[in-house]
């Protein structure tokens, strides 16, 4: 995930060994074009009644990444008062839910710290500007509850393997894991990793994890793209030893992802045994592997997450270990060794029968960036999401990175929730995530404008649709009437007409509307 600009800048002319120019985080690189073919359309006509409308999706995944690392969205900086805190991270969502997201991805663990009050690691520098200082409050709770009161689901992110964002470790506190246990850490270029290939840092991150689903109300669980470090330079990621040790005979780039699979798998089974309604899924670098490389690989000419960091999605994809991917695909159409329509054909690809959803990540951090002549056209974004409706397999996109949805370069963000998110959208639901649809709204009655319902049992959340005055009833096929998706039992009508009301339980699965007409005061 991209977590900070000015690291961004520093990394911005590092260079594979390939050839092909490195930005941190996705790749933007030199190659061939590609082709893309899509395919798996939506059905969409508007004209027949109720016939799906591509352009209002009954369901769809709209988020947002909020990274605390660097203090990248949030908090601005270090040392702000609680109240300034609360203040700042309101704005951001309101900015999403402004929009119609359902969705955010808060980054609760940059590098073996927390920004919750945590028994096995010391609190973030990012909230007080001095790792492991108390700042005075536990913000998990609020960051949780104000998601949820505006209809966000709320995506616990982790970084698993980043142990120290700077290799000088001496003014880490005492009680952090570098300090704990320094033979679990590989220094490496300007950061301090842990070292994937030793069961005990596997054991430990999974202990962290489960501590939080165990918890806190998180709705998610979710790891970006840093597995074994980037490229820097010339330096060497020295794990020779635990190679020796933990080997067992395989070639070491198999051994390193075999190290990262054990983790997915392990984490996958820890987070659902604890609340099997928690989500865990994995945003990867856009490129699995080049067809250079694997002639089942994309048609791109870009870094390699299969063999160079070691990441290899198609497996977690295979096995079931996550309940969806969100792969960053950083690069606009045309661009010349990862375009953008060909990433998104292979990714629509690899999820198709696996039960594993398919969410794309967005580079809103790109829009407006003068290196790339796509990124200067303010419709780029919106574009995206146009080409994504091709695509039955893709259920929604994520937008790196928050604090843009405030100042929507060249207006972006605008266009996006002007032509794609015009209406609410439910959340999709994942296969073998557990739930069920709650009672159907009881004591619905309207006075005046206002709605109101009793709380239904097992209900987080209420859809509220108005039917037209065609009477064509389109509730159960997409959004187009839908108005409204209210965390209390009450709404205002703006309009008088027939309105139906359902019950939705955390997971946003559904029941039977029930049906309540407002008269024309």
């Amino acid at each position: 995930m991209r977590t900070g600009r000015a690291f961004l800048a520093a990394a911005a002319l590092a260079v594979l060994t390939t050839g092909a120019a490195y930005v941190f985080g996705p790749a933007q690189v030199e190659g061939t074009t590609a082709a893309a073919k899509p395919k798996k359309k939506t059905a969409a006509d508007p004209v027949a009644s109720c016939t799906a409308d591509a352009r209002y999706p009954k369901r769809q995944l709209r988020g947002v990444w909020i990274a605390t690392v660097q203090n990248t969205d949030w908090p601005s900086r270090t040392g702000l008062s609680v109240d300034k805190q609360k203040a700042e991270y309101g704005k951001l969502l309101d900015a999403a839910a402004a929009r119609n997201f359902n969705a955010v991805y808060v980054q609760v663990r940059p590098a073996a710290d927390a920004i919750y009050k945590s028994p096995y690691e010391p609190w973030s520098r990012f909230l007080t500007g001095t790792a492991g200082k108390d700042p005075g409050w536990d913000p998990l709770p609020f960051l949780i509850s104000e998601a949820h009161r505006r209809g966000l689901e709320f995506h616990a992110w982790f970084n698993p393997y980043r142990a120290s964002y700077d290799a000088d470790v001496a003014k880490l506190p005492a009680n952090h894991p570098v300090k704990q246990h320094p033979d679990w850490i590989v220094k490496y270029a300007d950061r301090a990793y842990f070292n994937p290939g030793l069961p005990q840092v596997r054991e430990h991150v999974i202990k962290v994890v489960k501590d939080v689903v165990k918890r806190y109300d998180v709705d998610g669980v979710h790891f970006d793209d840093y597995f074994y470090p980037y490229p820097s330079g010339n330096a060497t990621f020295d794990d020779a030893a635990a190679f020796t040790k933990y080997g067992k005979g395989k070639k070491l780039a198999a051994w390193r992802r075999d190290n990262v699979n054990k983790l997915v798998a392990q984490v996958s089974e820890a987070v659902h045994e604890t609340k099997p309604y928690v989500k865990f899924g994995i945003s990867p670098f856009g490129i699995w592997r080049n067809k250079s490389d694997d002639p089942t690989g994309s048609d791109t000419s870009g870094m390699s997450a299969y063999d160079v960091i070691y990441a290899d999605a198609r497996a977690w994809i295979k096995a079931g270990t996550v309940d969806y991917v969100i792969p960053q695909l950083y690069w606009p159409r045309g661009f010349a060794a990862a375009d953008y329509r060909a990433l998104v054909d292979w990714w629509a690809d690899e999820v198709e029968g696996s039960g594993v959803d398919l969410y794309i990540g967005q580079a809103l951090y790109r829009v407006g960036a003068k290196d790339e002549k796509a990124w200067q056209r303010p419709g780029e974004l919106a574009a995206h999401l146009a080409l994504n409706r091709k695509y039955e397999q893709v259920s929604g996109d994520v937008f790196f990175n928050a604090k843009l949805l405030l100042s929507d370069p060249l207006g972006s963000m605008g266009q996006v929730a002007k032509q794609h998110y015009a209406r609410p959208a439910l959340l999709p639901l994942i296969k073998g995530v557990e739930g069920e649809a709650p009672a159907k709204p009881a004591g619905v009655r309207a006075q005046g404008t206002t709605l109101s319902w009793a709380p239904s049992d097992g209900a987080r959340s209420y859809a509220v649709y108005q039917v037209p005055k065609s009477g064509s009833d389109c509730q159960a096929t997409d959004s187009r009437n839908l108005v409204a998706v209210v965390t209390s039992p009450s709404f205002a009508a703006k309009t008088p007409g027939t309105y139906l009301i359902t019950s939705l339980d955390r997971s946003q699965h559904e029941s039977k509307p029930v049906q309540v007409k407002v008269d024309p005061v």
